[in-house]
């Protein structure tokens, strides 16, 4: 990594979930996770000043207050050595995946100012469930930013919801994948960016590692927010219904009486 920034220029660099240590870790994570000033994020930060960019990526993430809390979590490194990251907040616990076992789950959901535009930030799983995307865009988000460790047995999925999370948000979204295989998991690669009413920019090739450039022109998000207005026509009381119908919180229909009161 560091010998390919050195030979190239962009603004920004990402790579992929669990870029720090490799998927397949199992109970190792916990060895391997560092707090947000460890050795690994300080050599990282030397790159990003040398080289004047920002660094996104992956890597288990040790709370820097409570002994033993791990967290599955995404990096961004700023030219000026301020580093920031997002906790994972949805683990996902089947089939060959274990995330719940070894992680904590994040709560906070930020949104990261830069020079390029604010930058919000999302783990694989996350992408799933479109509200992380749309609290983000709602909280100024430019550029929404994937990292994964997807298989190919969740592809589809993937390749599906790209382009939805960038039109139903008018917002660019760039996702990054591991490419290659880790013990009994094939990673299908595929990185990928859509402009704000996703069209696909550029995508990366699919089974094999490789760098792919984009450029992101942030002047298109003013047309493509009037074209398909679907932030200003938002309905911010079906989320308070949301919070009232989940299963954690009761079952019954949401009436006057019981909706949640913005605070």
């Amino acid at each position: 990594m560091e010998n390919y920034i050195k030979k190239t220029h962009a603004d920004i660099y990402v790579f992929g979930e669990y870029f720090l240590s490799g998927d397949r870790c199992k109970d190792e994570f916990r060895d391997l996770a560092e707090p947000l000033d460890g050795p690994s994020i300080q050599h990282l930060k030397k790159i990003a000043k040398t080289n004047h960019c920002y660094i996104v990526f992956g890597m288990p993430f040790k709370d820097s207050i409570v002994d033993g809390l791990v967290y599955n979590a995404a990096v961004l490194i700023h030219p000026n050595g301020t580093v920031d990251a997002y906790k994972k907040w949805f683990l996902p616990t089947s089939g060959p995946f274990e995330e719940k076992i070894f992680f904590d789950q994040g709560e906070d959901l930020p949104v990261f100012s830069t020079s390029l535009g604010k930058i919000g930030l999302l783990i694989c799983y996350d992408l799933n469930f479109p509200e992380l995307a749309k609290a983000l865009t709602l909280q100024g988000a430019d550029i929404l930013i994937c990292i994964s460790a997807s298989p190919t047995t969740t592809q589809k999925y993937f390749e599906t919801l790209l382009p939805a999370r960038a039109l139903e948000n008018t917002v660019f979204v760039a996702y990054v994948n591991l490419a290659g295989n880790q013990e009994d998991l094939v990673y299908w690669g595929g990185s990928q960016v859509y402009d704000p009413l996703g069209n696909l920019l550029v995508k990366a090739p699919y089974l094999k590692e490789s760098i792919i450039t984009c450029d992101v022109n942030l002047k298109l998000l003013e047309p493509a927010r009037a074209r398909r207005p679907v932030l200003r026509d938002i309905r911010p009381e079906i989320y308070q219904d949301l919070y009232a119908f989940s299963r954690h919180h009761t079952k019954q229909k949401p009436t006057e009486d019981n909706k949640l009161k913005p605070t």
